[in-house]
């Protein structure tokens, strides 16, 4: 996909790795190596930066390599509920203290735990750019986990777990990971389960940060009116320093086991007037050479215009759903690729129904040429509106750091779409999915 073997080390001189086209003036909405700057610190945190002078606000993303594959059963929920606890106060600031600071700037400041990193986000005015990082380091380098802070965000997670327990589409959502990802870290939900997350001390979260948090294999996006040199001198300052021994490397992912058979879970909600199923498998990973045919194809399955072919037969012709549509999921493992639907309890066998003769068409017969097209038409054209904000850029980047794409990947973006074939399609569906071995998970009354 690209190399990333143009970067340059930063201690405390800094050697930019690429330059701003926007200094000689010319400017292109698509990122790519000759305006992007990416240096790595000496303590290994990778920073990426980009200009935009047309807005005077600055976007800082990124993460950690921090998630819930650290987790023990008996502790799920800990690496969510810890970096929850980050912004509750710090050994310099209290709650009020930090808010107090970020609503007089008119920024904000966010970070939060998934299954394989913990992620944070913030927006500034360019000048305030220094203050945001400084919170950020603090947050993430020296919390305070005050105990009252702590009460009453567990208090916080129960009460949405609790909500989460009459969700149809969640829990129909938790008894499909049970069933395709069996034995496998995504089979866990990233915030774990009342009687977890009421087990949790807080000298386990005082543990978990001091373990797992630190520099390596951190990535810092920075994207505004700010000059991509000053901006990496900035991370660097409040970084720069940031050493952890203990810091354990990501654990390797078990291969999902396929499955053979059609197997189903159903959760029974009383009361609940509508009905939630989700039915599919384990996709691809985002770095999988199957992800583009993959993706693309699923805008034709139940995405695109009124929610491709599945939406077309089980919404408007049949009448049978509230909603249906298809997703792909991927990320460093293999997300899920399934098909949702909202339906009327007395539906959802004829709903399945439907929806696996749908899937057996798509993996038995190829999509039309006009289908692709239009596919990636849409793909394409919808690129550069996530490229409209400073935000959209700055996600854009982390992911190709995320995910090894390469700094030239959105530019070649356009080629890659085009050059998937209507085979290529037929063939990646076909080893993904099969209408009669798909796991199924139905909530509802």
């Amino acid at each position: 996909m690209g190399s990333l073997r143009n970067t340059s080390r930063f201690n405390l001189s800094f050697r930019e790795s690429f330059t701003s086209s926007q200094a000689g003036g010319k400017y292109n909405s698509l990122p790519g190596p000759d305006d992007i700057t990416r240096a790595e610190l000496s303590n290994g945190i990778v920073v990426l930066a980009r200009s935009n002078f047309n807005s005077p606000s600055v976007v800082v993303t990124g993460f950690i390599q921090c998630g819930g594959l650290f987790e023990p059963d008996e502790k799920l929920g800990m690496a969510d509920f810890t970096a929850s606890a980050l912004m509750r106060g710090t050994k310099r600031r209290n709650f009020q203290e930090i808010y107090e600071m970020l609503e007089s700037a008119g920024a904000n400041l966010s970070i939060e735990g998934s299954t394989h990193t913990t992620g944070f986000g913030g927006k500034a005015l360019a000048e305030d750019l220094n203050l945001l990082l400084n919170l950020l380091a603090e947050a993430l380098r020296w919390p305070g986990f005050p105990e009252d802070q702590v009460e009453r965000l567990r208090a916080q997670i129960l009460t949405r777990l609790a909500i989460r327990a009459q969700d149809t589409g969640e829990m129909a959502s938790l008894a499909f990971d049970e069933l395709v990802y069996t034995n496998h870290p995504y089979s866990r939900p990233e915030d774990g389960y009342p009687e977890t997350i009421q087990s949790l001390s807080l000298g386990d979260l005082e543990s978990f940060h001091r373990k797992h948090y630190g520099p390596a294999g951190m990535v810092v996006t920075v994207v505004g009116a700010v000059d991509p040199q000053r901006a990496v001198e900035q991370v660097s300052a409040m970084f720069g320093d940031w050493s952890n021994p203990e810091q354990p490397k990501p654990p390797n992912l078990p291969a999902v086991t396929p499955l053979h058979e059609m197997k189903v879970k159903r959760v029974s909600l009383p009361g609940k007037y509508q009905a939630d199923l989700m039915m599919g498998v384990a996709g691809p990973p985002r770095r999988s050479p199957d992800y583009l045919p993959a993706v693309l194809g699923n805008n034709v399955l139940g995405q695109f215009g009124m929610m491709g072919r599945i939406g077309d037969v089980v919404r408007e012709k049949a009448g049978l759903a509230y909603t249906a549509h298809s997703s792909l999921n991927s990320g460093l493992g293999p997300g899920p690729w399934t098909v949702s639907a909202g339906v009327d309890p007395v539906n959802v066998e004829r709903a399945m129904d439907l929806i696996r003769s749908e899937i057996r068409r798509f993996t038995t017969e190829p999509v039309a040429a006009e289908e692709l097209s239009d596919s990636q038409a849409n793909f394409i054209g919808r690129l550069p509106l996530t490229l409209e904000s400073n935000g959209g850029v700055a996600g854009a980047l982390l992911n190709l750091e995320r995910y090894k794409l390469g700094l030239d990947y959105y530019r070649r973006y356009a080629d890659l779409v085009r050059g998937v074939t209507v085979e290529q399609v037929l063939e990646t569906a076909s080893r993904y999915l099969h209408p009669d071995r798909l796991g199924v998970g139905i909530a509802g009354p």
